[in-house]
């Protein structure tokens, strides 16, 4: 048999980090999405008819970084050794921070991003019915340590 073989050659893999070492891996990643004012109160308020809009959308954020994986085509499945999701509410914005920690071969800056991706989703998601122009925006890397590479830290926002 002839098989296709995908590889560094132009073609997609998945990369080999058995011979790496474990370390300790962190990242954080932040978004925001905007609202009406109005849509703030009520969020503050519990008045969202599919109820507590932050606390699903925290259960939301975590099972995005578990399921990174099967999302991102080449991701590696990570043991995760801690999920935090954070939130900060201004006048029209809700800002998301995700922590995603781990010891292992391979960083966690991609469970970071889809644990703020899908909290801010499922904001939306719970939101949608009394305010349609919401916006999702400035999903971004803001930290992260260990492994070869080192630390990274954004300069700029």
């Amino acid at each position: 048999m002839d098989f296709t073989h995908f590889n560094e050659e132009g073609r997609a893999h998945m990369v080999e980090v058995g011979h790496k070492e474990d370390t300790r891996r962190i990242a954080i990643a932040t978004g925001k999405i905007r609202m009406k004012e109005e849509t703030i109160n009520l969020v503050k308020e519990g008045l969202i008819k599919k109820g507590d809009v932050l606390s699903v959308a925290q259960v939301g954020g975590i099972m995005g970084a578990k399921g990174t994986s099967q999302l991102i085509p080449m991701c590696h499945n990570i043991n995760l050794t801690g999920v935090d999701i954070r939130f900060n509410i201004l006048e029209d914005t809700i800002e998301v921070e995700s922590e995603v920690k781990t010891i292992g071969k391979t960083g966690v800056e991609m469970e970071a991003l889809t644990a703020v991706s899908l909290a801010l989703l499922t904001i939306y998601d719970m939101c949608k019915a009394v305010d349609k122009d919401m916006v999702i925006e400035d999903i971004k890397l803001m930290k992260k340590s260990g492994g070869k590479s080192g630390e990274y830290i954004r300069k700029t926002d």
